[in-house]
């Protein structure tokens, strides 16, 4: 950064470095990326169409937001990307706890020395990561917390209590010239909420105690779930009234937007020397999974079912199955159908039941889920009609057990009995001629015939068998 090397407020003078506002910096930084068609919200998924361009829009237009959507809608992660449109560094005055702009500093101590050195000011460079600041609203928050208060430290050291250098500034003042978010904003006490009036509309903070009015250049963004606007708490109508864009996001519009989500999120590694082969059809069955969920009255909806859940299976049925290839020393290996029932842990911690005045078993609900979950995908590449040999050789008594144990030849010597399921299969799935796809494929095969009726499944204590 060529302004980097300046130390002093008279070198900044002369290099010609001009000190933006915020919004303006965001603003100006927008639109070069616009213009040179760079993709601004790089890992932000499904909201192209709908959430981006009004973002877009209030930040051009130099608007403070509050994002309301239902939990795991992305709502912080699209808040902490908007610090990617900061300048890389500003010049702030040295040592100064609120980032004071050397050509027109506002806090009492930078004042005075701007006084005392003039152009000998010394300044230093403040990167865009500590621009940011963020603070989850909780009952127990205090507007000292938000705002400042008197330090004790600094009185004790023989400063007045009337001196507005006693002020210890809290993370609002300590994000001036930056971004501040406020996480959950309805869980903030109502009269913490009034603090933030000024700030909002005017621009500036009181210190209590003091007549003093700090201005304040900063970007504020909120997040809060649309339960809590009735339930938990709300947001105050003069302060809702001072947001100037309210962004309502929204869960994936379809399953493949839901698969994109869980492929860039999922955080499981596979050591070398062993290869996931991971078919589509069985990434479906997982993000429907979490679509059945987000539809079934028996789900409290306001609460919502967030991505999180289809992250957390996606990466739960990676890991059985690679469990399944270290116990039985298979370098190739594939999520299988027998291998959904490692999700449960992960999605009975993610809902809410609704209550209906029955119990609900939450085990017997995933399972539903499940079960339609296979059937649509399954009707939406097969028919039971395909497999008629397949339902034949099952009526003359042949049974198929399926477990975490059963290895891949079993599956490659069952398809040799089939004169043409291997085909359709790969044909029909999209899958290669591979022992690991073959074998989901099979497990898809038998479950959809049994979804279906055309044959029965015993669950057993290690697995389950197909049968008549």
């Amino acid at each position: 950064m060529e302004f980097q090397n300046i130390r002093t407020l008279g070198e900044l003078k002369k290099s010609g470095y001009r000190t933006k506002k915020i919004k303006e910096e965001i603003r100006l930084n927008l639109i070069k990326k616009i213009e040179a068609g760079e993709e601004i919200f790089y890992d932000i998924i499904g909201y192209e169409e709908t959430v981006l361009p009004y973002l877009i829009n209030a930040l051009l237009s130099g608007h403070n937001i509050i994002f309301l959507g239902e939990r795991g809608q992305a709502k912080s992660r699209l808040i902490r990307r908007i610090v990617n449109l900061l300048d890389e560094y500003i010049p702030i005055v040295e040592g100064c706890e609120i980032n004071d702009d050397p050509f027109n500093p506002v806090c009492p101590r930078c004042k005075r020395l701007l006084a005392e050195k003039g152009d000998s000011l010394p300044i230093e460079w403040l990167p865009r990561h500590k621009r940011y600041g963020e603070k989850l609203a909780t009952p127990d928050t205090t507007v000292s917390d938000l705002i400042g208060e008197i330090d004790p430290v600094k009185v004790s050291e023989g400063r007045r209590l009337g001196d507005p250098e006693t002020i210890h500034y809290g993370l609002i003042p300590r994000t001036n010239r930056g971004i501040f978010a406020i996480n959950e904003l309805p869980d903030l006490p109502e009269r913490i909420q009034v603090s933030l009036f000024n700030l909002l509309e005017e621009g500036d903070m009181q210190i209590k105690g003091y007549k003093l009015y700090l201005p304040m250049d900063i970007l504020v963004l909120a997040s809060a779930n649309p339960e809590d606007y009735t339930n938990r708490g709300r947001i105050v109508t003069p302060l809702k009234d001072r947001f100037d864009a309210q962004i309502r996001t929204h869960y994936p519009v379809n399953v493949e937007t839901e698969i994109k989500i869980m492929e860039q999120e999922a955080k499981v590694k596979i050591p070398e020397g062993y290869e996931l082969k991971f078919p589509y059809f069985m990434k479906e069955i997982i993000a429907n999974i979490t679509f059945e969920a987000r539809k079934s009255p028996e789900i409290n909806q306001r609460s919502g079912v967030s991505v999180r859940m289809s992250i957390a299976n996606y990466e739960a049925v990676i890991t059985n199955a690679f469990k399944r290839a270290l116990r039985l020393k298979e370098r190739e290996f594939a999520p299988r159908i027998s291998d959904l029932h490692a999700i449960m842990p992960c999605t009975v911690g993610k809902i809410e039941i609704e209550y209906t005045g029955e119990e609900v078993n939450e085990t017997f609900l995933v399972q539903k889920f499940i079960k339609n979950s296979v059937k649509k995908v399954f009707d939406s590449y097969l028919s039971a009609d395909l497999f008629k040999n397949v339902v034949l050789i099952f009526e003359k008594g042949f049974t198929f057990m399926v477990s975490d144990e059963t290895p891949l030849s079993v599956y490659t010597e069952f398809l040799s009995r089939l004169d043409g399921t291997k085909e359709i299969l790969m044909e029909k799935l999209h899958i290669e001629d591979s022992p690991s796809e073959l074998a989901a494929g099979t497990e898809f095969m038998l479950e959809g015939l049994y979804v279906h009726r055309k044959i029965s499944k015993e669950v057993v204590k290690s697995g389950y068998v197909f049968k008549i």
